[in-house]
Protein backbone atom coordinates (compact mmCIF):
# COMPACT_ATOMS: atom_id res chain seq x y z
CA UNK A 1 0.00 0.00 0.00
CA UNK A 2 2.88 2.35 0.89
CA UNK A 3 4.60 1.89 -2.54
CA UNK A 4 1.19 2.29 -4.27
CA UNK A 5 1.09 5.75 -2.46
CA UNK A 6 4.39 6.70 -3.14
CA UNK A 7 4.09 5.81 -6.78
CA UNK A 8 1.10 8.07 -7.08
CA UNK A 9 2.43 10.99 -4.75
CA UNK A 10 5.24 10.74 -7.35
CA UNK A 11 3.09 10.66 -10.28
CA UNK A 12 1.65 14.11 -8.61
CA UNK A 13 4.52 15.85 -7.92
CA UNK A 14 6.22 14.95 -11.17
CA UNK A 15 3.25 16.58 -13.52
CA UNK A 16 2.59 18.76 -10.84
CA UNK A 17 6.15 20.29 -11.90
CA UNK A 18 5.42 19.74 -15.52
CA UNK A 19 2.17 21.27 -15.85
CA UNK A 20 4.10 24.27 -13.99
CA UNK A 21 5.45 25.11 -17.36
CA UNK A 22 2.34 25.84 -19.04
CA UNK A 23 3.01 28.73 -20.74
CA UNK A 24 2.79 28.00 -24.37
CA UNK A 25 0.17 24.69 -24.29
CA UNK A 26 1.43 21.50 -24.89
CA UNK A 27 3.64 21.39 -27.26
CA UNK A 28 6.10 23.72 -25.79
CA UNK A 29 5.76 21.13 -22.83
CA UNK A 30 6.87 18.36 -25.10
CA UNK A 31 10.92 18.73 -24.95
CA UNK A 32 10.26 18.77 -20.64
CA UNK A 33 7.87 15.63 -21.11
CA UNK A 34 10.70 13.90 -22.75
CA UNK A 35 13.61 14.72 -20.67
CA UNK A 36 11.31 14.36 -17.32
CA UNK A 37 9.85 10.86 -18.66
CA UNK A 38 12.38 8.88 -21.03
CA UNK A 39 15.60 10.72 -19.83
CA UNK A 40 15.47 11.30 -16.08
CA UNK A 41 13.17 8.47 -14.77
CA UNK A 42 12.91 6.38 -18.11
CA UNK A 43 9.26 5.89 -17.35
CA UNK A 44 9.17 5.61 -21.11
CA UNK A 45 11.17 5.35 -24.27
CA UNK A 46 11.50 8.24 -26.53
CA UNK A 47 9.98 5.99 -29.08
CA UNK A 48 6.72 5.26 -26.97
CA UNK A 49 6.28 8.81 -26.09
CA UNK A 50 6.56 9.59 -29.52
CA UNK A 51 3.40 7.50 -29.86
CA UNK A 52 1.84 8.92 -26.60
CA UNK A 53 2.60 12.29 -28.65
CA UNK A 54 1.08 11.09 -31.89
CA UNK A 55 -2.36 9.44 -30.15
CA UNK A 56 -2.36 12.99 -27.36
CA UNK A 57 -2.67 15.11 -30.43
CA UNK A 58 -5.65 12.90 -32.51
CA UNK A 59 -7.84 13.02 -29.26
CA UNK A 60 -9.93 15.52 -27.74
CA UNK A 61 -7.93 17.48 -24.87
CA UNK A 62 -4.59 19.03 -24.49
CA UNK A 63 -1.89 17.06 -25.57
CA UNK A 64 0.56 16.87 -22.41
CA UNK A 65 -2.51 16.17 -20.08
CA UNK A 66 -3.56 13.69 -22.59
CA UNK A 67 0.51 11.92 -22.06
CA UNK A 68 0.33 12.59 -18.39
CA UNK A 69 -2.57 10.61 -18.55
CA UNK A 70 -1.34 8.05 -20.81
CA UNK A 71 1.87 7.37 -18.60
CA UNK A 72 0.14 7.93 -15.23
CA UNK A 73 -1.91 4.88 -16.55
CA UNK A 74 1.24 3.02 -17.74
CA UNK A 75 2.69 3.60 -13.83
CA UNK A 76 -0.28 3.12 -11.90
CA UNK A 77 -3.14 2.01 -13.66
CA UNK A 78 -6.70 3.86 -13.58
CA UNK A 79 -5.75 5.68 -10.69
CA UNK A 80 -2.35 6.90 -12.38
CA UNK A 81 -4.07 8.48 -14.74
CA UNK A 82 -6.12 9.91 -12.55
CA UNK A 83 -3.21 11.34 -10.35
CA UNK A 84 -1.31 11.90 -13.10
CA UNK A 85 -3.93 14.15 -14.90
CA UNK A 86 -4.47 16.28 -11.78
CA UNK A 87 -1.20 16.56 -11.52
CA UNK A 88 -0.91 18.48 -14.59
CA UNK A 89 -4.14 20.41 -14.64
CA UNK A 90 -3.52 21.90 -10.49
CA UNK A 91 -1.15 24.53 -11.71
CA UNK A 92 -3.28 26.14 -13.99
CA UNK A 93 -6.07 25.92 -12.72
CA UNK A 94 -4.12 27.48 -9.23
CA UNK A 95 -2.91 30.33 -11.41
CA UNK A 96 -6.32 31.22 -13.59
CA UNK A 97 -7.99 31.60 -10.27
CA UNK A 98 -5.73 33.62 -8.64
CA UNK A 99 -5.61 35.71 -11.79
CA UNK A 100 -9.33 35.67 -11.71
CA UNK A 101 -10.14 36.64 -8.37
CA UNK A 102 -7.30 39.55 -7.46
CA UNK A 103 -6.28 40.85 -10.47
CA UNK A 104 -9.08 43.13 -12.87
CA UNK A 105 -7.37 43.49 -16.48
CA UNK A 106 -4.69 41.54 -16.07
CA UNK A 107 -3.42 41.39 -19.72
CA UNK A 108 -3.33 45.37 -19.67
CA UNK A 109 -1.18 45.99 -16.85
CA UNK A 110 2.13 46.80 -18.43
CA UNK A 111 4.76 44.75 -17.02
CA UNK A 112 2.18 41.94 -17.55
CA UNK A 113 2.01 42.18 -21.08
CA UNK A 114 5.78 43.33 -21.83
CA UNK A 115 6.50 39.84 -19.95
CA UNK A 116 3.68 37.92 -22.33
CA UNK A 117 5.55 39.27 -25.12
CA UNK A 118 8.53 37.63 -23.95
CA UNK A 119 7.20 34.64 -22.97
CA UNK A 120 5.84 33.95 -26.73
CA UNK A 121 9.30 34.68 -28.13
CA UNK A 122 10.55 31.77 -25.92
CA UNK A 123 7.31 29.66 -26.40
CA UNK A 124 8.05 30.26 -30.26
CA UNK A 125 11.70 29.04 -30.10
CA UNK A 126 10.28 25.58 -27.64
CA UNK A 127 8.28 24.74 -30.42
CA UNK A 128 10.57 24.94 -32.80
CA UNK A 129 12.79 22.66 -31.35
CA UNK A 130 9.47 20.41 -30.55
CA UNK A 131 8.77 20.50 -33.97
CA UNK A 132 12.50 19.70 -35.08
CA UNK A 133 12.72 17.11 -32.86
CA UNK A 134 9.18 15.06 -33.26
CA UNK A 135 10.13 15.31 -37.09
CA UNK A 136 13.72 13.77 -36.65
CA UNK A 137 12.24 10.89 -34.80
CA UNK A 138 9.35 10.59 -36.90
CA UNK A 139 10.58 10.92 -40.71
CA UNK A 140 12.81 8.10 -40.89
CA UNK A 141 12.73 7.44 -44.85
CA UNK A 142 12.26 9.11 -47.99
CA UNK A 143 7.60 7.92 -47.63
CA UNK A 144 7.90 9.56 -44.17
CA UNK A 145 9.39 13.11 -45.42
CA UNK A 146 6.65 12.76 -48.54
CA UNK A 147 4.04 12.67 -46.56
CA UNK A 148 5.80 15.40 -43.92
CA UNK A 149 5.68 17.75 -47.10
CA UNK A 150 2.05 16.89 -48.64
CA UNK A 151 0.97 17.20 -45.27
CA UNK A 152 2.70 20.40 -44.55
CA UNK A 153 1.15 21.79 -48.58
CA UNK A 154 -1.96 20.90 -47.62
CA UNK A 155 -2.76 22.60 -44.20
CA UNK A 156 -0.96 25.43 -44.88
CA UNK A 157 -1.73 26.34 -48.38
CA UNK A 158 -4.72 24.59 -48.75
CA UNK A 159 -6.45 24.83 -45.39
CA UNK A 160 -7.07 21.27 -45.23
CA UNK A 161 -8.27 20.24 -41.56
CA UNK A 162 -5.39 19.00 -39.86
CA UNK A 163 -8.22 15.92 -38.84
CA UNK A 164 -8.48 14.79 -42.37
CA UNK A 165 -4.41 14.68 -42.25
CA UNK A 166 -4.31 12.47 -39.53
CA UNK A 167 -7.32 10.31 -40.80
CA UNK A 168 -5.63 10.27 -44.11
CA UNK A 169 -2.00 9.28 -43.11
CA UNK A 170 -3.50 6.59 -40.88
CA UNK A 171 -5.46 5.16 -43.47
CA UNK A 172 -2.19 4.89 -45.27
CA UNK A 173 -0.14 3.61 -42.97
CA UNK A 174 -2.34 0.84 -42.63
CA UNK A 175 -2.39 0.08 -46.40
CA UNK A 176 0.94 0.30 -46.70
CA UNK A 177 1.81 -1.85 -43.73
CA UNK A 178 -1.26 -4.07 -45.28
CA UNK A 179 1.13 -4.06 -48.76
CA UNK A 180 4.06 -4.73 -47.19
CA UNK A 181 2.99 -7.67 -45.36
CA UNK A 182 3.55 -5.95 -41.76
CA UNK A 183 0.16 -5.98 -40.43
CA UNK A 184 0.35 -10.15 -40.23
CA UNK A 185 3.22 -9.81 -38.82
CA UNK A 186 2.08 -8.01 -36.14
CA UNK A 187 -0.88 -9.94 -35.48
CA UNK A 188 1.20 -12.88 -35.15
CA UNK A 189 3.07 -11.55 -32.00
Amino acid sequence: MKSKVKTLWELFSIFFKIGICTFGGGYAMLPLLERELSEKRDWTSSNELLDYFAIGQSTPGIIAINVATFIGHKRAGTLGGIVATAGMVCPSVIIITIIAKFISNFSEIAWVSRALTGINVSVAALLTHSVLSFAKKSVKNILGFCLFVISFILIFAFGVGTIWIILGSAILGVVLAGIRGELNEVEKK
